[in-house]
């Protein structure tokens, strides 16, 4: 079964596109990697909160993402632009519309 990942960041004020616009530049390479979906969202309501939702292989590959020197470098690149605050939820993904088949 394939792992998920849902998520959401805070950005400091005036920081949420340009985090935005490195969270969707990271996601170039993610496919290969093992990713099957990478939505970055951002509510009209809330100019801060960035949510993030993913669907893996497996943790492992999501993990090794991670470690990815494009993903190491957005994610330096980010953090001094969000606020600290971060939720997250790990779930394993049964399936649904647009996942290939295991």
């Amino acid at each position: 079964m394939r792992y998920g990942y849902f998520g959401s960041m805070k950005a400091k004020p005036g920081q949420r596109d340009q985090v935005v616009k490195l969270l969707l530049r990271s996601a170039e390479g993610l496919s290969t990697a093992g990713c099957h979906h990478y939505v970055i969202g951002v509510s009209d309501d809330d100019e801060q909160t960035i949510w993030v939702n993913e669907v893996w292989d497996t943790r492992e590959a999501h993990d090794a993402s991670l470690r990815l020197p494009e993903t190491r470098a957005a994610i330096a690149e980010a953090m001094p632009l969000l606020t600290g605050e971060f939720t997250s939820r790990e779930i394993t993904v049964l399936g649904g519309l647009g996942l290939p088949p295991e």
